[in-house]
């Protein structure tokens, strides 16, 4: 049994401020899509704020429409699972709508069992992806590194939605 968890990151930058109505539908499946991800196999955490959501965590001061979300999952296998083959996918397939297109949007990382990151540590994690490539420190679900305690990665996670 390894002694990591899989941690994500999810950025995006807002059309809209979360008020506005263009961002209602995103808003309105949010709590079902986390209760979804909270009941999910392989589930261990996710970052919320004061509203039960990441929403009012703002990553980045000097622009208030960045928004995240966080989340620890025993593997990558099913942290998969749920973003490419749960009803997620349905919502992920919209992100367009709510979201601006940016290059980089998501890192992946291993953090050791019972480690809750924090904001600046997955923003940390982003700018690695994004400076280096991936690479054991910040990787991505096509190009996963196994933990630091496995013998071998673990099999590409392929973007079905890409």
């Amino acid at each position: 049994m390894s002694r990591y968890h899989l941690a994500q990151i999810n950025i995006g930058r807002l059309r809209a401020p979360v008020d506005d109505p263009m961002i209602a539908d995103f808003v309105a499946n949010l709590e079902r899509i986390n209760a979804l991800a909270d009941g999910h196999p392989g589930f261990v955490w996710r970052l919320t704020g004061a509203g039960g959501d990441a929403t009012d965590i703002k990553p980045d001061a000097d622009d208030p429409m960045m928004a995240l979300n966080m989340s620890v999952w025993t593997d990558p296998q099913s942290l998969g699972a749920f973003v490419y083959r749960s009803d997620h996918i349905a919502v992920m397939r919209r992100r367009h709508e709510w979201f601006e297109k940016l290059e980089l949007y998501m890192a992946l990382w291993w953090v050791p069992v019972g480690h809750q990151p924090s904001v600046e540590e997955g923003w940390g994690k982003v700018e690695t992806l994004r400076r280096l490539g991936p690479t054991a420190q910040a990787f991505t679900f096509r190009q996963p590194f196994p933990a630091p305690d496995a013998d071998q990665a673990p099999p590409p996670v392929l973007d079905e939605c890409a």
